[in-house]
């Protein structure tokens, strides 16, 4: 039986979208409430960092509880709670034993709809929040992250850390928190994805009777304009006295609704996923190059980007660069063997059906993909388009995209300095 067929979609009066699966495995329910539209990309480039704040506060007090008894109640019945922004969605996952659903998810509802960020706590998290920022400033990897991601994604908010700037997190106030609640908080807006040991009909009386007082207001939902992208490959080069060199090749790839996206996928687990990964073998068994090296490619709404990267001793600096042109220049003109093709699928396949054992993650992935507006069957379909990929689709979809790349460069200045410039 297919996953998705397993999975009931129903939507609420007011708007609220239910997802839901039922697993009697355990005596546990984990749940996801997502906001669609919601997260990072609604951040104005000048409140960079607020989808951010508004998660670590959210949970700090309400209209009739305090901080300390959201944490006593959560606490006392062992349940877990928890709030997160992404660039593409904001969300509230809860995991708790059957019995105690009931009192978790009125504790959420009153969460969601009557937060008061308190002005200590908000303060509080804005700290804790700049010194994020800061340690990671002294961490090579992020360094050379943040620069490529800034390259190639410039004024979008996909350029900007989700943690926000030293600048705009400073900035940020109650007052922005109230507003943005008050902008996106509205029941059209929710996605609830439960998981777990509850019938479908209790799941839903229980949300109706938590939830079904929440009224769509009157004003439509703001979608902020993004500025369109297109690839013009720079080199950012950043001189810091680290112990290893970081090497990032970066190529502007298509988002999560694109035909061409589980092709990259199916890309990427080839190039960087493991220990039998065409770039692990390549460049850190055969040739010592690597302390650490991989590809990714992360799932985005829009367009997302396609990194290959490497750690390595200063000295290597130019090999190691050298060793990852060539693999990407390999992709594009050679095309790949069929038991490469099929050994890739196996991997990409395997760990996407691993990723669903808990009923966390199921909750997560079908919460996740109604949130992007892919359906619950996107769930079946992207394990049919990655099972059909050919060496010639592979071949094709290098040559559309792994063109010229952005570079990023972190290391020695008397081994990185040479780079800047050049073309």
């Amino acid at each position: 039986m297919r996953h998705h067929q397993s999975v009931h979609r129903l939507l609420l009066d007011n708007g609220i979208t239910i997802l839901f699966a039922e697993n009697p495995a355990a005596d546990l329910i984990a749940g996801r409430i997502f906001l669609k539209k919601a997260g990072a990309c609604w951040d104005s480039p000048q409140k960079a960092g607020l989808s951010h704040l508004l998660a670590t506060v959210i949970t700090k007090g309400t209209k009739s509880l305090s901080s300390l008894e959201i944490a006593e109640t959560v606490e006392s019945i062992g349940a877990g709670l928890g709030a997160d922004a992404t660039s593409d969605y904001w969300m509230i996952s809860l995991k708790t034993v059957s019995s105690d659903f009931s009192a978790i998810l009125s504790l959420v509802a009153e969460i969601l709809q009557h937060p008061i960020f308190p002005e200590a706590e908000v303060e509080l998290e804005k700290r804790l929040t700049l010194q994020s920022i800061r340690s990671q400033k002294e961490q090579p990897f992020n360094v050379a992250y943040s620069q490529l991601r800034e390259a190639m994604y410039q004024e979008h908010p996909y350029g900007f850390s989700i943690l926000g700037t030293e600048e705009t997190v400073a900035s940020l106030t109650r007052e922005d928190l109230l507003a943005y609640h008050h902008a996106y908080f509205r029941p059209d807006n929710i996605v609830i994805s439960l998981s777990g040991r509850i019938v479908l009909d209790e799941a839903v009386h229980l949300i109706k009777q938590t939830f079904g007082d929440w009224q769509i207001p009157p004003r439509s939902l703001f979608t902020p304009t993004l500025p369109t992208l297109t690839s013009q490959p720079t080199q950012s080069i950043t001189a810091k006295e680290t112990q290893q060199s970081i090497i990032m090749l970066g190529y502007l790839g298509a988002g999560v609704n694109s035909d061409d996206y589980a092709i990259l996928k199916l890309l990427s687990t080839y190039l960087g996923n493991g220990l039998s990964s065409r770039l692990f073998v390549e460049l850190r068994e055969k040739r010592g190059l690597a302390y650490d090296v991989s590809a990714f490619y992360p799932t985005r709404l829009g367009f997302s980007q396609f990194v290959m990267y490497m750690g390595t001793a200063p000295d290597n600096t130019a090999i190691a660069l050298e060793g990852l042109t060539t693999e990407a220049d390999r992709l594009r003109n050679q095309i790949l063997e069929a038991d490469e093709v099929e050994a890739a699928k196996n991997k990409l396949l395997g760990q996407y059906a691993l990723g669903k054992q808990t009923n966390g993650e199921i909750a997560q992935l079908f919460g996740w993909y109604e949130t992007l507006g892919l359906g619950i069957a996107f769930d079946s379909d992207f394990q049919e388009k990655v099972a059909q990929v050919t060496a010639e689709d592979i071949q094709r979809i290098a040559q559309k995209y792994l063109q010229e790349p952005y570079l990023s460069l972190v290391g020695p200045a008397n081994v990185v300095e040479q780079y800047r410039g050049q073309s």
